[in-house]
């Protein structure tokens, strides 16, 4: 630690990551000068635990129940990441998706403590000054974001800061990168959001976007900061434009440790939860058709790693890459379309055009579809029933995020095919019963993948990210569904559990980093146990 390692009374209690509330001991209070400004009750950090289930049980609003936990973060970090993995199912709906989509929303009107750097283009020709103002010296994971594409709800400006905020403490919370080297960052290039720019309480510049070269100059001389002060900093992109993150993660990919999560960590989670579904169907995975609705950068992305996965088992490039289309704004994404983007043509498909989602199912047959439109209500009765009719086992992953923007509920997936479809979404459902069978629907979130992966690079320090260390964790996340999960059509592990899932997935992306001679460290005779002793755990210092 940088500036605060030797603090003290009054300043103890507002350093976050040494206070530890009323849990000083008697003796610390002494000792740190700390009597008097404290209640001489002294707790545990459990029953500190409890009092705040207890808060947060007190209150009804999941907005409310956010701003609680982010204050609680600002003021003892120890304790936020003991509550956060006390329940972690419970809890990730709160620090994430879906509610900080609302908290993205309204990030202007809540705002309270400052977390993370805000690099504005305005600072351009002095991000090394402007970075060097972060008070830690060893930096491993930054999350960055420019606010275009926040979830499925656009333009936020820098009200996508939740975002990186949220997915760091994920990183900690289910998979134990130690909460210091993780800083969450935003690219403020302005906004296109008239809204934003005529709200008086907006906090980013008031400006339109900047595009083009100017841009892509100012992420250049971002990349150059970060690697002059964290060399061994992984970068994660997130919720970009389909347009700049695809050009950035090709920018970068055999350049830097880096990875897109929207690209490649969604990605990863629709293969473990195909994987999983397979076991039910008891379907040659080589034999799917996927067709995408949706042909922005997670569409073929997915597509993309899938078409990988499959050239690992045998099949020709262009074999696999044919069993991924796609379906936009402008129907099927054909060959002889004239409007699609580079990323897209790889996956184009020699047919006539086809303008209705539910026609493109009946013509190409698919045994999945894959959401990732960010429209909601888009599988739509006749498409489940198509898909239904031409599948036993007919696979449906409504993974737009967040819940309002999914393309259909469990319950639609589950009644309107019969109780037959094998179903995941981005957003969480309850459990509920159709035909009389209860189904535990499965969540399709990316939290079983990039924690694991932030894991696995922290403890190798990985100099690279590939796809190929997408897919092992995709494997190794579905290789952990029992069957007792698969028989109520839950295709991904218990969130109760995502910790030791995490590490489980961790310790097998880090044997591939160590096997492709990606790590920067000596390889251990025991990579697991490697692995789990660089996890935090959330407990106070003597």
């Amino acid at each position: 630690m940088k500036k605060d390692s030797l603090a003290t009374g009054h300043d103890l209690l507002h350093s976050p990551r040494l206070n530890k509330g009323t849990a000083f001991s008697e003796a610390e209070r002494r000792a740190y000068g700390l009597e008097g400004l404290l209640p001489p009750g002294v707790s545990t950090i459990e029953l500190q635990v409890e009092r705040t289930h207890a808060e947060l049980a007190r209150l009804t609003d999941d907005l409310q129940k956010y701003l609680l936990l982010s204050d609680l973060q600002a003021r003892n970090e120890t304790l936020y990441y003991a509550v956060l993995m006390s329940d972690p199912a419970g809890l990730m709906p709160l620090v994430y998706t879906p509610t900080v989509g609302e908290a993205c929303q309204r990030f202007d009107r809540i705002f309270r403590a400052a977390r993370g750097m805000y690099l504005p283009i305005t600072a351009r020709g002095r991000l090394r000054e402007v970075l060097h103002n972060w008070p830690q010296d060893d930096v491993r994971f930054i999350v960055v974001t420019d606010g275009e594409r926040i979830l499925g709800l656009g333009d936020l400006g820098v009200g996508g800061m939740g975002i990186p905020i949220g997915k760091l403490a994920l990183y900690t919370a289910c998979a134990g990168v130690p909460p210091q080297y993780c800083l969450p960052v935003i690219l403020d290039v302005g906004t296109n959001n008239q809204g934003l720019l005529d709200d008086p309480f907006y906090l980013g510049l008031r400006q339109n976007r900047i595009r083009g070269e100017e841009y892509m100059a100012f992420v250049d001389e971002f990349i150059e900061a970060v690697q002059t002060h964290y060399p061994k900093c992984c970068i994660q992109w997130e919720d970009f434009a389909n347009f700049n993150a695809v050009a950035i993660l090709n920018r970068y990919r055999d350049k830097i440790c880096t990875y897109n999560d929207d690209i490649q960590g969604t990605a990863a989670v629709a293969l473990a939860g195909i994987f999983a579904a397979l076991r039910i169907s008891d379907r040659k995975f080589s034999d799917q058709r996927f067709l995408f609705l949706g042909g922005g950068a997670a569409a073929t992305g997915i597509a993309r790693l899938i078409s990988e996965a499959m050239m690992l088992e045998g099949v020709d490039a262009a074999a696999a890459r044919a069993r991924c289309v796609l379906f936009d704004i402008n129907g099927l994404v054909v060959a002889s379309r004239n409007d699609l983007a580079d990323f897209q043509r790889p996956f184009t498909v020699d047919h006539a055009p086809v303008s209705a989602f539910v026609d493109a199912v009946k013509a190409l047959r698919p045994t999945g579809i894959i959401g990732v439109s960010t429209v909601p209500k888009l599988f739509d009765r006749p498409v489940i029933e198509a898909m239904a009719e031409i599948n036993e086992r007919p696979i449906v992953f409504p993974y737009s995020n967040p819940t309002s923007r999914s393309e259909c509920t469990a319950e639609e997936a589950y009644r309107w095919s019969g109780g037959r479809a094998i179903f995941a979404s981005g957003s969480p459902y309850p459990p509920l019963e159709v035909a009389g069978r209860t189904f535990v629907p499965g969540q399709g979130n990316n939290v079983y993948i990039f924690p694991a992966m932030g894991m696995a690079i922290f403890a190798t320090e990985a100099a690279r990210v590939t796809d190929e260390m997408f897919i092992v964790a995709a494997k190794a996340v579905a290789e952990q569904v029992s069957e007792e999960s698969l028989a109520k059509g839950l295709i991904y592990p218990p969130q109760s559990r995502i910790f030791e899932a995490s590490l489980y997935v961790a310790g097998k992306v880090a044997a591939y980093i160590f096997d492709q001679g990606f790590a920067r460290v000596p390889r251990p005779a025991d990579i697991d146990a490697f692995v789990r002793a660089h996890a935090y755990r959330p407990a106070y210092s003597a």
